[in-house]
């Protein structure tokens, strides 16, 4: 089966025919410059499922990215996800150019905290180490010990075997970690745009429609709605859920875009769920990826005072997961 229509059956039940034949120019466009610049796509779970399954090389969540930007032997870099994500693939490759086909496409949770704001949260709780989420820019990274994902961020708090942990931006997620282990977490008052939308009378009203039906949630959503779920994960452990358990019905309490990109992939399992989407991830477009490769725009650049800092605790992260 040609390339095209293969790509055409993974997607078509989420993607109608009409909007594959206006996107495919484009797809076949985009993967000729990428042999042409030898450079590799990353796209985020977030992303359409024309960018995901169209054009990417490589696909996860913010750990899964970080991890595969450090082991590609492209010379360039582009970054289908949001700015931090980009600067992360900076900090793992120096030596490579990345680019980023939007540098609209921010982050809620980015632009929360700020590195004076660390340096205060330091001050306030002398000898505390300093746990930052992904989902924050360079310049706070290098005012931290390690980062960590939502996949992963038990585990790097528990392994810097401290009484105390500051754990910023995201509230909810920090909160999902305090009620798991015995660390006293430090909290900061940040949340995700679109995370934050969903409420419990949104699952409720799915499971009133639906009483079979299957729920599982991003611990960057509120306590409450955690604690109405059957399962709370990360993206690639929502992803994981789904593959081992195959329910017939199951609501992904995150952004919707990753469950039609999870349905290419179980077409038996139907995907029912109330529905936010990130308005940063939708900045990512066809037309704008096939333009940063073509003019070789977009490039990430991290200002050399605060590399090296940055660039320590996300290896510090990588170390520390399994």
């Amino acid at each position: 089966m040609p390339v095209a229509e293969a790509l055409f059956e993974r997607v078509k039940n989420v993607v109608t025919a009409p909007e594959w034949a206006i996107a495919r120019p484009l797809i076949d466009e985009i993967n000729a410059l990428k042999k042409e610049r030898n450079a590799v796509i990353l796209a985020h779970n977030y992303q359409h499922p024309l960018v995901f399954h169209g054009i990417a090389d490589l696909r996860g969540d913010s750990l899964g990215l970080a991890r595969q930007a450090a082991q590609t032997k492209a010379d360039t870099i582009v970054m289908c996800g949001v700015h931090f994500m980009a600067e992360t693939a900076k900090l793992l490759n120096p030596s490579r150019r990345v680019l980023l086909p939007s540098f609209d496409a921010g982050c809620s949770l980015a632009e929360a905290i700020d590195a004076e704001d660390i340096r205060n949260l330091r001050r306030e709780y002398p000898g505390a180490p300093v746990v930052s989420y992904v989902n924050t820019t360079a310049a706070v990274k290098a005012e931290s010990d390690v980062c960590c994902t939502s996949s992963n961020a038990l585990e790097i708090v528990e392994a810097l075997d401290a009484e105390r942990v500051i754990f910023v931006p995201d509230q909810h997620l920090s909160r999902y970690v305090a009620r798991h282990t015995e660390v006293q977490i430090v909290h900061w008052p940040g949340g995700c745009v679109v995370h934050e939308e969903f409420r419990t009378a949104d699952i409720d009203a799915v499971r009133a429609d639906y009483p079979e039906i299957r729920v599982i949630a991003h611990p960057e959503c509120r306590e409450d709605v955690q604690k109405t779920a059957d399962m709370v994960g990360s993206t690639s452990q929502l992803i994981d859920w789904v593959e081992t358990h195959r329910p017939a019905q199951v609501a992904m309490i995150t952004e919707c875009t990753m469950s039609d990109n999870v349905a290419a992939r179980f077409p038996e399992v139907e995907f029912i769920q109330p529905c936010s989407i990130c308005p940063y991830m939708r900045r990512i477009t066809l037309e704008r990826v096939r333009d940063c490769l073509r003019d070789e725009s977009g490039e990430i650049e991290i200002d050399s005072s605060i590399a090296p800092g940055a660039r320590r605790a996300v290896e510090k992260m990588l170390e520390l997961s399994s």
